[in-house]
């Protein structure tokens, strides 16, 4: 399942990060992955702007653009697409779930078509209706994307609102603080069969500490984490929690020159 070719509605398939400096990004970027960089594009909407999409072996991973002047208000970070049948149909579930319609529909052709959303929490967002561009060709390997992650101020809430939109249901492992939620998509198969969690997972999620703002998050697969958390430090990021070892991985979060955090994991044996 690395290589992909399509996605299922309600399967998240596209992660990119818009930025101030999206060269300095993509320097970083690759640096750090490997990526090679196909572009400039034009900017989706009526907005100027370039956007630039990240390849390993030919094959599409992310996108990184620079920040639009249509779009809402918001430092730069990752947003993650969930691919959709209609995203009008999409925008109208999330409006009536609870959730805000940031950018209503519009057309990025001959890509496809999308919205911007936000949960009930204020976290952003993206439905993608497919054209040309499916999503992400590769997943689920060292330097490409795995999996999304969902820290919210009300998981309960999110919860509803993800389940009434795009069908996905959950399971909590472990409480309190502590506590992860897994996002399955029933029926779906995904994944990796050697990945340590089932392959209807299609996204995670956790309670955030303190007051700190509900967003999505993305996580990268990788070889050797303490060799890339060191790397990113030389390339100008920074390392938010270092490597450490949990029950399925080991994981460092870090940070890109302009503060945008993601997570790497190394891949599992």
């Amino acid at each position: 399942m690395s290589q992909r070719e399509d996605y299922e509605p309600g399967v998240p398939c596209w992660v990119d990060t818009l930025q101030p400096d999206p060269d300095a990004a993509m320097a970083f970027y690759a640096g750090l992955f490997g990526w090679e960089f196909a572009g400039p594009g034009e900017m989706p909407g009526d907005s100027p702007g370039r956007y630039f999409v990240a390849r390993m072996r030919g094959r599409d991973v992310v996108g990184v653009g620079s920040q639009p002047t249509g779009c809402p208000p918001a430092p730069p970070g990752w947003t993650t697409y969930v691919y959709v049948g209609s995203a009008d149909d999409g925008a109208r579930a999330a409006r009536s779930a609870g959730g805000a319609v940031l950018v209503e529909p519009f057309d990025v052709l001959p890509a496809g078509r999308m919205a911007v959303l936000a949960d009930p929490a204020g976290a952003l967002f993206c439905v993608w209706e497919p054209g040309e561009r499916k999503g992400a060709q590769l997943v689920n390997e060292p330097g490409a994307w795995a999996m999304s992650h969902l820290n919210t101020r009300d998981p309960e809430r999110a919860a509803e609102f993800y389940g009434a939109v795009f069908g996905w249901t959950t399971e909590t492992f472990g409480e309190g603080a502590g506590a992860v939620t897994m996002f399955r998509l029933p029926g779906y198969v995904g994944g990796e069969p050697q990945q340590p969690v089932s392959r209807e997972v299609v996204a995670t999620m956790a309670g955030t500490q303190d007051d700190a703002p509900s967003r999505w998050d993305v996580n990268f697969w990788d070889r050797d984490v303490d060799a890339t958390a060191a790397k990113a430090v030389e390339l100008g990021g920074s390392v938010i929690a270092p490597p450490f070892d949990t029950p399925i991985s080991r994981t460092a979060v870090l940070a890109d020159p302009h503060g945008v955090a993601f997570s790497i994991a190394d891949v599992p044996g």
